[in-house]
């Protein structure tokens, strides 16, 4: 008797296992969730940007005339004083010439010679010519005077007299022409037989103190005016030159503060906004998008001696504030997301489920975001909701590890 009474209390044990086992097995189970404490805090918004640095003030020396450059010894890097002479441009040499060519240049200056001759010669007849009828008019001036002539043949020997002496002006005028050109074809001539040390020299001073930053033309060789030479600036007058997204331009305030990062030095250096470029320009992207850029230049405030060798053309990056706020009420932007009424997070409440709250978001950075309304500190979010998060069911918080 006492062992079937202890089955049958083995049967109901089993049948009450049994039971609780399917009981457990259709209870839904709680949510893992990871949970961030809503706070208090300060909040800063950057956009931070690849830039490079550049000489503010650059001077370009070029050619001031054409000629032939001597060679330049300066080399990038090295200092240079208001004045000192940079390069050094000589009188560019006479072209090659064959035998036939130098005997024209010798018949030109001939042909001149006997121009000269020439012209001379003319004068001298005309002078000669002049002062016979100088006498001639004397003469006649005596005979009107006894009546011997009449008024009309004085008149035509007055007249006949200043047209010589016009002719007397015309030949001294053709010989000093004659004479420019047989200048003019000695010079020719000479310059086939100039010497190197004949020729005229010109220097080329630098404007300011400063280094050279460039050397573009270093070797001997004949340059046209204007040819670029050297380039020269002071790298002590850095600014950094980075190009944003125009949606983030249109943020940026001259005047901002701005912390240049990975330049090499140890500690990041301080900069403000100077200008914001009123002109977009267009780049593709790594991964082929085209977007619209503008260019932000920045003033570095920290003394020469906290830059180390920062020089001409180097990579920055640079963190540009937009925003700041010394107390404000923020989550992980991940906790954020769309609902139909706009945007919501996901609160674990004391209660042991999960609550959909609707909130009013503020500035990002990014990773956190500012509540403007919806939540309070202390308040606890759910951070990276997935799928199973629902609004009312029951959640357990995800152990680290």
């Amino acid at each position: 008797m006492k062992r079937k009474w202890l089955k049958r209390a083995l049967l109901a044990l089993l049948g009450v296992g049994f039971v609780a086992a399917l009981v457990n097995a259709w209870r839904p189970r709680p949510v893992a969730v990871d949970v961030e404490e809503v706070t208090r805090e300060p909040l800063s918004v950057t956009v931070m940007e690849p830039g490079k640095t550049r000489v503010r003030d650059r001077y370009v020396i070029s050619a001031p005339v054409g000629g032939r450059l001597e060679r330049v010894t300066l080399h990038p890097g090295d200092a240079v004083s208001a004045g000192q002479v940079v390069a050094v441009l000589g009188s560019l040499e006479p072209p090659l010439l064959d035998t036939r060519t130098r005997a024209q240049a010798d018949a030109q200056v001939r042909a001149a010679q006997a121009g000269v001759q020439q012209a001379r010669a003319a004068l001298e007849r005309a002078e000669t010519a002049l002062e016979q009828t100088r006498t001639e008019v004397a003469r006649q001036k005596q005979l009107a005077a006894a009546g011997s002539i009449s008024t009309q043949a004085l008149e035509r020997a007055l007249f006949e007299e200043r047209g010589r002496a016009q002719e007397v002006v015309s030949s001294r005028s053709a010989v000093r022409v004659a004479e420019q050109q047989l200048e003019l074809a000695r010079a020719a001539r000479g310059r086939l037989d100039r010497r190197p040390e004949d020729s005229e020299r010109i220097e080329i001073r630098a404007p300011v103190k400063g280094w050279v930053l460039k050397v573009m033309q270093e070797s001997e060789a004949a340059v046209a005016p204007g040819t670029p030479l050297l380039e020269l600036g002071d790298p002590e007058g850095l600014e950094v030159v980075v190009d944003v997204l125009s949606q983030d331009a249109v943020r940026i305030q001259p005047g901002a503060p701005v912390r240049i990062e990975h330049w090499g030095g140890e500690a990041p250096l301080k900069g403000r906004v100077r200008r914001v470029e009123p002109s977009a320009f267009t780049r593709t992207s790594a991964l082929g998008v085209e977007e619209q850029r503008v260019n932000v230049v920045i003033d570095l405030e920290d003394p020469v001696e906290k830059r180390g060798t920062l020089g001409d053309g180097y990579r920055v990056e640079a963190r540009i504030a937009l925003w700041h706020g010394n107390d404000v009420v923020q989550v992980p932007e991940s906790a954020l997301f769309r609902s139909a009424e706009g945007w919501a997070v996901f609160v674990a409440g004391s209660d042991g489920r999960i609550h959909e709250r609707l909130v009013k978001p503020g500035q990002r950075n990014g990773l956190r975001a500012q509540v403007l309304e919806g939540l309070k500190p202390g308040d606890r979010v759910v951070v990276h909701p997935g799928d199973a998060v629902r609004d009312g069911v029951d959640y357990a918080v995800r152990q680290p590890g």
